[in-house]
């Protein structure tokens, strides 16, 4: 079963996270509230999250704060946050946001098919890194197992192992190249367009290793590209 990306939804106002918890609903995955910039760094101690939508006007702790612990802890600093806000901003705010690590900058009101759009963007682009370290986890597990022999629960062969990973990975580039043709198509973000690409070269690292793995290329333990 596919496990569902974890949403974090951060706002001091319980109507306000309610409306998001309307709007993105149809995503079909988990939705996680914080009511302060405080809970939210809880939450994240704990949880991997897919996105962060984060309010930028909050008693004690604001939004600009609370992203800066964000990409400050190692465990959290990579996950995309999408700042929320109700105050009519100029230009030094906006630069304000975005030099705190935001990858996007949304007024309120807000139209709630854009937001649902940019949402589902990097909860694809986190589910596909998520299969990516499954299929170099398991090729890990081989090569430690000592290349000739099959991990703990599986019968196969190395030959038919190595097939396998290799058609598994096979689907996840094709998924990231459609996923990458569609951020193309849709003139997205210059930060969800950068993460695709980051995506894709972790893939083609990835099949490299895989391909040296090969029976005749000569290299039984090709080093693995770090999939994170």
């Amino acid at each position: 079963m596919v496990q569902k990306a974890k949403i974090l939804l951060v706002d001091d106002r319980p109507e306000n996270l309610l409306a998001l918890e309307a709007i993105l609903s149809a995503l079909d995955q988990t939705l996680v509230r914080a009511s302060s910039g405080e809970e939210a760094l809880k939450a994240l101690l704990t949880d991997d999250f897919a996105v962060i939508l984060l309010d930028v006007q909050m008693p004690g702790m604001d939004g600009f704060e609370t992203a800066a612990h964000i990409k400050r802890r190692e465990r959290t600093r990579d996950i995309p946050i999408i700042f929320l806000t109700a105050i009519n901003h100029g230009p030094h705010h906006t630069f304000r946001g975005y030099a705190a690590g935001a990858v996007d900058y949304i007024s309120k009101p807000f139209d709630p098919w854009v937001l649902r759009a940019k949402v589902s963007v990097f909860v694809e682009l986190y589910m596909k890194n998520c299969q990516l370290r499954e299929q170099a986890a398991l090729l890990r597990l081989q090569l430690e197992g000592g290349g000739g022999k099959a991990t703990v629960g599986d019968t196969k062969e190395p030959a038919g192992l190595l097939a396998e990973l290799s058609a598994r990975l096979a689907a996840v580039e094709e998924q990231a190249e459609a996923l990458s043709k569609q951020l193309d198509d849709d003139s997205a973000d210059a930060a969800a367009v950068a993460t695709a690409a980051h995506l894709e070269r972790k893939l083609t690292g990835l099949r490299r290793a895989l391909d040296a793995l090969e029976p005749g290329t000569g290299s039984g333990a090709a080093s693995l590209p770090s999939p994170n």
